[in-house]
């Protein structure tokens, strides 16, 4: 048994990971409409995030949901967010997870949910998960119960995160940071190398 994957990396020694909610998305849901130009400015932020994180040697793993579609595949849903009439196109060509980043389907609102993702964060030994994606109201704040239950230290950029309604963003993200202890500054401040 060796401690690396199939590509060839071994777990990030800093102990951290990157967790991106449901940013493979078409978007057409009711209130996606509202929700589209935040989750742009937040898809161009995390995408700058994501590049500085991955030189940091931070993993990346996508925790995406199923949508129902329980024979979904990280290449249908891929393939689905690119066709020409889906509203998140642009979010999903930004963001597409590169051959090294890891994914994980959800079939519920938090990625720990019926998932492997346990298993995976032990695997990089990771402590600290910085949660960025869609919606701070909704996935990411139920993912960041879970994983604040389970003891992880968690950080939240404020701006990598995006919800249909601005409001109750903000008071999620204030919901984290009093509640969970997470750490919201925004991701060009955040200390990759730093504790939460």
């Amino acid at each position: 048994m060796t401690d690396k994957d199939l590509h060839g990396n071994a777990p990030d020694s800093a102990g951290t990971a990157l967790l991106i909610v449901d940013v493979i998305n078409d978007l057409e849901f009711p209130g996606a409409d509202r929700l589209f130009e935040s989750a742009l400015n937040m898809a161009r932020c995390l995408i700058e995030f994501k590049a500085r994180a991955s030189r940091a040697g931070i993993p990346c793993v996508y925790v995406n949901d199923n949508f129902g579609r329980w024979r979904s595949s990280l290449e249908t849903l891929v393939s689905h967010g690119l066709e020409s009439n889906v509203r998140g196109k642009p979010i999903v060509k930004m963001l597409r997870p590169k051959e090294d980043d890891y994914f994980i389907l959800k079939p519920k609102h938090s990625g720990f949910y019926a998932t492997p993702l346990p298993i995976l964060l032990d695997h990089l030994g990771a402590k600290r998960l910085i949660m960025t994606g869609l919606t701070a109201d909704s996935c990411v704040l139920f993912t960041a119960n879970d994983a604040y239950v389970r003891e992880y230290e968690l950080c939240v950029p404020a701006d990598c995160v995006a919800s249909i309604d601005p409001e109750l963003n903000e008071q999620s993200l204030r919901h984290m940071r009093s509640v969970l202890r997470a750490d919201i500054a925004l991701s060009t401040e955040l200390d990759l190398g730093a504790r939460a």
